[in-house]
């Protein structure tokens, strides 16, 4: 028997890219059918989508470690503890928790070091972000919306990388709802809180700006009259791991610093 976990199913994508990023994807046998990061990762067997798993081909894999992500998954946890696998469920919604499940994981799998170090990168990742935001001579607000139908706003690590990125959310009271419902808004309160700009990240479909600007008294936000609707892709944002730590709150920043610069 390995002194670590040798044989990993990652359940959803962000422990993937971590466990590559230490050096470690080697150990990954089974992924989330929705994983794109690491591409490498994409020739892994697909066990499972968000809310649901193939159980028998997890165990032909004979897995020595199962990671899930959130109450989500708790059913699936349950079914694979009850089936005799060891599974850890991290629970992060915050850009600290994110860094810490990194932690978790190196020590899980026995490089703790490594992940020590990937977390300080990223931790100076976000503070050169933040310190390029703080000379912006404003902070525009920002409506971030992760679902269409009913509009619901970002999610608590989305919210703090618009804030560490430049911008300034308009619901910032709704971030601590873990739950989707609990971050539910109306259309009339994003237009009466005339956002500057608009993000939209829709998990599984492509964000339509002509939808958003076709929403009954929208065409005259500040974010809608200007142009200011941007896509960021779900994988880049949405997944609470290192994607969204790097290459989602880049892409946050650069927008809003072309809005900053065009005035």
């Amino acid at each position: 028997m390995s002194t670590y976990p040798s044989r990993i199913v990652c359940l959803t994508e962000e422990t993937t890219e971590t466990l590559y990023l230490l050096g470690a994807g080697d150990r990954v046998v089974g992924v989330s059918g929705y994983t794109v990061r690491p591409v490498e990762a994409r020739q892994k067997p697909r066990v499972s989508a968000f809310l649901s798993a193939k159980f028998d081909k997890i165990e032909a894999l004979a897995p020595d470690l199962i990671l899930a992500f959130s109450d989500l998954q708790a059913d699936l946890a349950s079914e694979l503890v009850r089936r005799g696998h060891t599974v850890v469920t991290f629970n992060q919604r915050s850009v600290g928790e994110i860094l810490q499940m990194i932690r978790m994981l190196g020590g899980l799998v026995g490089l703790q070091a490594r992940a020590e170090a990937l977390a300080i990168e990223l931790e100076r990742g976000l503070d050169a972000i933040r310190a390029a935001a703080a000379r912006f001579p404003t902070r525009p607000r920002v409506y971030f919306e992760e679902w269409d139908d009913p509009l619901i706003s970002g999610i608590r690590w989305v919210e703090e990388l618009v804030e560490i990125a430049g911008g300034a959310p308009i619901f910032p009271h709704l971030r601590i709802g873990a739950l989707a419902k609990d971050r539910i808004v109306t259309a009339d309160a994003v237009r009466d809180a005339q956002p500057d700009v608009i993000f939209a990240s829709w998990c599984g479909k492509k964000v339509q700006p002509g939808r958003i600007a076709g929403r009954p008294g929208w065409s005259a936000l500040p974010a809608v009259r200007d142009g200011r609707v941007f896509e960021i892709k779900s994988t880049l944002i949405l997944q609470p791991g290192p994607a969204a730590l790097t290459d989602g709150v880049r892409q946050i920043h650069q927008h809003l610093a072309s809005v900053i610069s065009t005035g």
